[in-house]
């Protein structure tokens, strides 16, 4: 990791950002995290030697960086509901209309939804074109826009259709930040929260740039180490099994870093259930949780056998036998993969926890 000064933009302005590095077999990219980040995106695209871009985004042409090459901008809905195959579709036929071609690259800028379907628009778009990512929110900057995975989801669950598309590069613009409503931000640290658990610490007590640079360079060892969900990378998954059956069953009414924030308080609990951790590590799930802000209750409304079921769905599933699920969870030898849990457990932690509203109206 490097602090990258560089003068870029009108009037020359200085932009100050650390760098960390994505090292993979095959591909190497940076993400670049500080204020004006942005303005980094000229002399990114200089360096890919790439003559032209579609920048899909959902902010106003006004405030979108110039990419410093010919350009056309691809409106887009940021959000869950239009996270689908129908957008993919609409993104690749923008691009023939633009005249991309491989040699050219498509910007995604807003949130994680955005960053996760323009990516696989971009996988599939001429069976592989390059994607920058300029993550909008801090769910994106901390996780989606890292790592290469890109998804949409299907009624029946969540991320079902993807595949692994590198970025060539990742902008998070610390500057984006200031302008989100607090629910937004909250949404984030629900993924900031459970890095605590993977590996990157108690991250409270540092800055929202330092936060995000933690969680980046944790990231970005993980995937370094596993690109493909074959081992390691499932930690990275923590806490989001329950997560993805809470957005699915709330028709995405709860955000994605909410969720996922039961969902870690669940696999704490869950572990401790297990015989895994002790009373006082299963605490320290919800505490870490509670501290930030964000719910520790299941969604009021929503049977526990509706949950159970859609956490049947998971992708981690493997093998199993149709009375078992599989989760990510602490134990003595720290976060690992965890087959065959009885669904009756599962149940009975569930039927354990509070219920309450969205956090929104709470």
């Amino acid at each position: 990791m490097s602090v990258i000064r560089s003068r870029a933009g009108s009037g020359g302005t200085e932009v100050r950002a650390r760098r960390i590095d994505v090292r993979l077999k095959d591909h190497d990219y940076a993400v670049h995290v500080g204020s004006g980040a942005r303005r980094l995106l000229p002399a990114v695209l200089r360096e890919l030697g790439v003559g032209r871009v579609a920048v899909v985004s959902s902010m106003p042409e006004s405030e979108l960086p110039d990419p410093g090459v010919p350009f056309t901008v691809v409106p887009v809905i940021d959000g869950e509901r239009h996270k689908t195959l129908a957008s993919v579709e609409t993104y690749c036929r923008a691009f023939v209309e633009a005249g991309l071609t491989r040699s050219d690259a498509v910007i995604a800028c807003g949130g994680g939804t955005t960053t996760d379907t323009v990516g696989l628009a971009a996988a599939l778009y001429h069976r592989g074109i390059k994607v920058v990512h300029l993550p909008t929110t801090l769910l994106a900057q901390v996780d989606a826009s890292v790592g290469g995975k890109t998804a949409v989801n299907l009624p029946e669950g969540k991320n079902l259709v993807g595949a692994y598309w590198q970025p060539s590069a990742v902008l998070c613009d610390t500057d984006f930040l200031h302008t989100l409503p607090r629910r937004e931000l909250l949404s984030g640290y629900g993924e900031i929260a459970r890095c605590a658990f993977i590996g990157a610490g108690d991250l409270r007590g540092l800055d929202l740039t330092e936060q995000i640079v933690a969680s980046v360079t944790l990231k970005a060892s993980v995937v370094a180490r596993d690109e493909r969900d074959q081992g390691p990378r499932h930690i990275l998954n923590y806490g989001h099994t329950l997560g993805h059956a809470i957005e699915r069953a709330t028709d995405y009414a709860w955000r994605h870093g909410e969720a996922v924030a039961v969902g870690t308080v669940f696999a704490g609990l869950l572990a401790g259930r297990l015989g895994r951790i002790g009373e006082d590590r299963v605490a320290e799930h919800r505490e870490m949780v509670e501290s930030f802000g964000l719910p520790t209750w299941l969604p009021s409304g929503v049977p526990v056998t509706t949950l159970v079921e859609l956490m049947r769905r998971d992708k981690k599933k493997g093998q199993d036998a149709d009375s078992t699920l599989t989760f990510v969870l602490d134990g003595p030898g720290g976060v690992e993969l965890v087959p065959r849990v009885e669904a009756h457990v599962v149940s009975s932690v569930l039927a354990d926890m509070p219920s309450g509203p969205a956090p929104a109206s709470a």
